[in-house]
């Protein structure tokens, strides 16, 4: 079961158990919020969607803390006239509980494990050797390129007559 509200002017998607960050609201720790303007409510499948809210449908949460977000700089710069202000900024943020929506409190459904066969080590380790096979191949392919370009000055200097160019390493 999941809803989506409306709170300080923001849009939420909220379940029973989750918390969540909204912009600071006037109301003290450990006390307990009705949020009114539910937008969707999804109970089983089955989905209402307000116009534009949902009539007689709330969400109940707790204030759990008020904290404030991480600073964000904010900085101007006009180029060529020497005009650059910073700024910093930290919003006030309060951390709310979902306790319940609608007034239903559901439990939380377990999850299931999937047992999976074990796997054989052997495929793995046929893998990891085709992938160091196959690393090895590009390695050699340069080595080989360098060789030619070496034997292809050497005839160069060879067919000009240069004594001194074929002496000289690349």
């Amino acid at each position: 079961m999941y809803a989506i509200v409306e709170i300080a002017g923001q849009q939420f998607k909220v379940e029973e158990g989750k918390k969540i960050f909204v912009h600071h609201l006037d109301a003290e720790e450990g006390k307990k919020i009705k949020f009114d303007q539910v937008l969707l409510v999804e109970e089983d499948g089955k989905i209402s969607v307000g116009d534009p809210v949902v009539r007689d449908s709330f969400v109940e949460g707790k204030v759990l803390d008020h904290v404030r977000g991480e600073k964000v700089i904010v900085f101007k710069k006009k180029r060529k006239k020497g005009y650059r202000i910073k700024n910093g900024h930290r919003q006030n943020f309060t951390q709310v509980e979902i306790i319940s929506i609608n007034g239903k409190i559901t439990q939380k459904k377990h999850e299931v494990k999937k047992e999976t066969a074990p796997v054989s080590e052997k495929p793995v380790e046929e893998k990891k050797s085709a992938v160091k096979k196959e690393a090895k191949k590009p390695a050699a392919k340069k080595e080989t390129a360098e060789v030619k370009k070496s034997a292809d000055k050497k005839a160069a200097a060879k067919k000009t007559g240069d004594k001194n160019s074929s002496k000289r390493k690349a």
